[in-house]
């Protein structure tokens, strides 16, 4: 877990926000934000793939795309946090 300091502003599906922690699990893992969102103060917990850095004219990113929010993204494309255990039958 690392604190951010100072914290990041970051695009989520559920508005606007700042990040202030960031979770690594691991190398087969995906990086975690906490953000708290700007406009309702709601705090979320987004894999990296639902984020997106904010605007910042003075880094040429003056339009970044939206992120998808999870129930938008394919089911192929979906990575879950840990991996299923695997089922077998008994021979």
């Amino acid at each position: 877990m690392i604190q951010l300091n100072p914290p990041l502003p970051l695009n989520t599906p559920k508005g606007e926000g700042f990040a202030h922690l960031m979770l690594d699990y691991g190398p087969e893992s995906d990086l975690y934000w906490v953000v708290l969102i700007t406009e309702t103060g709601e705090i979320w917990t987004y894999a990296n793939r639902y984020v997106r850095a904010s605007k910042n004219i003075t880094l040429g990113r003056t339009n970044p795309t939206l992120p998808l929010a999870p129930a938008a993204v394919p089911p192929n494309e979906r990575v879950p946090m840990r991996p299923r255990a695997v089922e077998f039958e008994p021979s």
